[in-house]
């Protein structure tokens, strides 16, 4: 499923992580003007936190392309997203949308799409500001969680959760951003 149009798209060529791993990032923006003033770099940052996942998540062979969607937009749509997939009432910070039910392609050669992301970013700001985080490293947090959903992690039990939340964490680290299951000041 590719809930993506070509909407304010921005372009880059695809980049080679460290782990030979070719990623296609393509984003777009509707509805996300107060999230985009708020974080001028805002492709960059989109870009290196999916990078970053995507090398970080573990589950990618070498040399392997992928690809990935990755929306931001208003809080309605991400509403009526949560409502038509997941059947939950209301916005949510962001969504994951696996296009992988199982193995990767067996052809290494063939990019494997790894699915879409849909992005509420008023529900980015105000989770930022209620946590005294900043917009773009929050929507960094964010974005990396949706790209570790999107290659099969979870956190529906305990054990998932603290794995999850160790690569996020991580992750996090090598773009420079703090713990964000840390209180603001460390406390």
């Amino acid at each position: 499923m590719n809930i993506m149009k070509k909407m304010a798209r921005a372009e880059a060529p695809r980049p080679v992580l460290s782990t030979d791993v070719l990623a296609d990032i393509d984003i777009a923006a509707d509805g996300a003007d107060a999230l985009l003033a708020r974080v001028p770099d805002w492709d960059g940052v989109i870009r290196a936190a999916a990078l970053a996942a995507v090398a970080g998540a573990g589950r990618l062979p070498g040399g392997r392309a992928v690809e990935v969607s990755i929306l931001l937009t208003d809080d309605d749509r991400v509403s009526d997203l949560n409502k038509t997939h997941r059947g939950k009432e209301g916005p949510t910070n962001v969504l994951s949308f696996p296009a992988l039910g199982g193995p990767l392609p067996p052809d290494p050669g063939v990019p494997a799409m790894l699915g879409d992301v849909a992005v509420a970013a008023g529900v980015v700001l105000a989770e930022a500001e209620n946590a005294g985080l900043s917009p773009a490293d929050h929507l960094s947090h964010l974005i990396v969680h949706g790209i570790l959903h999107l290659m099969g992690h979870d956190h529906e039990t305990d054990d998932e959760a603290a794995r999850m939340e160790g690569l996020e964490i991580d992750i996090l680290q090598g773009l420079g951003i703090a713990n964000p299951y840390e209180p603001a000041g460390g406390g």
